[in-house]
């Protein structure tokens, strides 16, 4: 079964527009988890433009509340991500190559120029709690890459298939995620997704029930303008669960 997690940095984002804590990032974490999701997501950038380094500590309590939930940081793995993310000891610390200036991550690793760079940064990793997650396209070489690190799990980035769903190469690309997750299950990795995922590409995307989790951010608040943020989570639950 796919496990939904709830990407906030939407929700941190209309917070820091207006100086104070309204919308709470740590109520709309228990409304998500409460409602069916797994757990939460957050991405801190530099400059904190939405997620804050300070929500990360707040959110692990928030996830504490909860039996069997789980909170996951991703980011470009900085030096003050990274103390910021040893420190707390989430459930999982997904590394995404972001540029500081970047508005949306866009791009997986590439694993033949950056594996020393990689394996330095989860070293101390090791003997933490925290699950590793590298964030990757769907490469065969690069999932190679990523499973000879050792990494516990990769995210199949997905902007490529949410973007193809509605063109005549649909069923080619989701053949190629489909094979990506498969060869990724064979070396022993689990699976996440995430980027672009929405109430109508999803399905399809999980049906094959090989992707562990899902990271759904911006299409789930957008669409919960329109069905009201708990009834969107219950939705999503329910394809995950499908």
């Amino acid at each position: 079964m796919t496990q939904l997690s709830v990407n906030l940095n939407k929700i941190a984002l209309l917070r820091n527009s207006r100086g104070r804590d309204f919308p709470s990032v740590n109520e709309f974490a228990r409304l998500a988890m409460k409602n069916g999701a797994v757990g939460v997501t957050i991405h801190p950038r530099p400059d904190e433009r939405h997620a804050r380094y300070s929500d990360i500590l707040a959110l692990q309590n928030i996830v504490n509340e909860f039996e069997g939930k789980e909170l996951n940081i991703e980011g470009y793995p900085t030096e003050q991500l990274n103390k910021e993310v040893l420190a707390v000891q989430p459930d999982q610390y997904t590394l995404v190559p972001d540029e500081p200036g970047q508005i949306t991550s866009d791009h997986g690793w590439d694993l033949t120029k950056h594996y020393d760079f990689v394996q330095k940064i989860i070293e101390p990793f090791k003997n933490s709690k925290t699950r590793i997650s590298l964030f990757v396209d769907p490469d065969l070489e690069q999932i190679k890459l990523a499973a000879k690190l050792g990494v516990a799990r990769i995210e199949l980035y997905t902007e490529y298939y949410a973007v193809s769903f509605d063109s005549i190469n649909k069923s080619a690309v989701l053949e190629q995620f489909m094979k990506c997750a498969d060869y990724a299950l064979s070396l022993g990795l689990e699976v996440n997704a995430g980027h672009d995922l929405d109430l109508q590409n999803l399905p399809d995307f999980v049906a094959k029930q090989n992707i562990d989790e899902v990271s759904i951010g911006h299409a789930l608040v957008v669409e919960s303008l329109l069905n009201g943020f708990e009834d969107t989570i219950k939705k999503y639950v329910k394809i995950c669960n499908a």
